[in-house]
């Protein structure tokens, strides 16, 4: 099993947007072969940080079967205009 974190910073006061747009992002993700699970964590001292934590069976199914799918770019589209910085993304055995 592999576990994916990313750690995101969402712009100044869109919050609460991004985290209505992640409800609808989660089916896309948890429809997805070799997703586990995930877990969206709002962080307590830095105001609009967030922590995702995505288990997957393989790295590939994140980096090939996820990130080179039609249902990313629909993931892209509902997430990534939130991000300031853009997220590194990281993957732990």
């Amino acid at each position: 099993m592999i576990l994916e974190v990313a750690v995101l910073q969402i712009k100044e006061g869109l919050s609460e947007q991004f985290e209505m747009a992640f409800k609808e992002a989660s089916l896309i993700i948890s429809s997805m072969n070799g997703y586990i699970s995930h877990q969206l964590k709002k962080c307590v001292e830095v105001e609009n940080q967030y922590i995702l934590l995505v288990n997957w069976k393989t790295l590939e199914d994140h980096e090939i079967g996820f990130r080179k799918s039609l249902e990313y770019q629909e993931w892209k589209r509902l997430l990534h205009h939130f991000y300031e910085p853009f997220p590194t993304v990281l993957h732990y055995r």
